[in-house]
């Protein structure tokens, strides 16, 4: 029996097998960012080509932090990302300026403007989630990685208090979307790694808001994902966290999806490496490795993907394998 859409992925986040696994990959949007429709507009035409399990939603990472005066740029980059091209936070005495922020103006009311027209286009069983860049996340947007580290082990205090805002201002923004019918959030988190964040740092400044958020969005939300972000993360820790799925770069970072499938009975999201199979593979590629991680799985609540954002030069054959692929595991 073919499932829908939803079906699928309730069977998948409960670590279940359905009718197939499930397959998703997303790529962000640069210029169209800029403008909620045309970033809904973008986002509907990705899904119609393609028919994925679940749509991410993918607005620039400036969205969240624009109106705290953050400013960036589009030059190119092969991920689809912006530079920043200003940080509002200079010193220590910047902590001050980030305040609460309207979760329906700004860049955060356009961006609920744009799940608005996608509740509205996709099909009702099409779940949605819309991206959410963790507090300390947003420290970096703000205050650049290096200002950030610096700023955590010299004022403390200060960052803390600008993360309160922060975790605040995100479940304002939360609760406001909740009416679209976005079904969760994609919560990326980035820095908890020991080549950024020590293990007590990320304790410290990252977990409690972290956490936060997550239990939030569980009461509001059926679907949410959980995206570790960077080289050798902090798994053992995340993997704890109130959410139905976990993406992680799982081809180039531990643990395997074989092994994380013990420590984590919801989804596993992966499979796929994003550069060397996607970009620069064939599609013979990116079969063997779908095969590969069906079989690291035994297809229980597996759903295929990159372990990060699809590059936006990715060929074409290897994103219809991908889709391809499921159906004939």
């Amino acid at each position: 029996m073919t499932l829908t859409k939803r079906e699928r992925i309730e069977r998948l986040i409960a670590g279940e097998k359905a009718d197939r696994p499930g397959v998703a990959l997303w790529r962000h949007w640069p210029g169209d960012d800029q403008d909620s429709a045309e970033l809904a507009r973008s986002t509907l035409e990705w899904q119609a080509q393609f028919d994925f399990d679940f749509v991410k939603v993918s607005p620039d990472s400036n969205f969240c932090v624009e109106d705290w005066g953050a400013r960036s740029q589009w030059i190119g980059n092969n991920e689809g990302n912006r530079q920043y091209i200003e940080h509002p936070i200079q010193n220590a005495g910047d902590w001050d300026s980030i305040q609460p922020q309207d979760p329906r103006a700004g860049r955060l009311g356009a961006q609920a403007q744009c799940l608005d027209m996608l509740g509205t286009a996709l099909e009702p069983d099409t779940p949605f989630i819309q991206t959410i860049f963790s507090p300390t996340s947003q420290l970096k947007y703000l205050a650049g990685k290096e200002r950030v580290l610096y700023e955590i082990r010299t004022h403390p205090d200060g960052v803390e208090k600008a993360l309160q805002v922060i975790t605040e201002t995100t479940l304002r923004f939360l609760h406001a979307i909740k009416g679209s019918g976005v079904a969760g959030i994609f919560f990326a988190i980035q820095m908890a790694t020991p080549h950024e964040l020590t293990l007590a740092e990320y304790q410290r400044f990252s977990h409690p808001y972290d956490s936060t958020i997550l239990e939030a969005a569980n009461d509001l939300f059926w679907f949410n994902l959980l995206h570790l972000h960077g080289q050798d993360g902090y798994f053992d820790q995340v993997a704890t966290y109130p959410v139905q799925a976990i993406n992680w770069h799982d081809r180039e970072s531990e643990p395997s999806l074989a092994a994380a499938r013990s420590q984590f009975g919801g989804a596993l999201v992966g499979g796929l490496r994003q550069w060397d199979t996607m970009l620069h593979g064939t599609p013979a590629d990116v079969y063997s490795e779908t095969a590969d991680a069906i079989n690291q799985t035994e297809g229980r609540g597996f759903i295929l993907g990159t372990g990060c954002v699809t590059p936006i030069t990715t060929p074409l054959r290897n994103i219809r394998a991908a889709r391809q692929a499921v159906e004939t595991s």
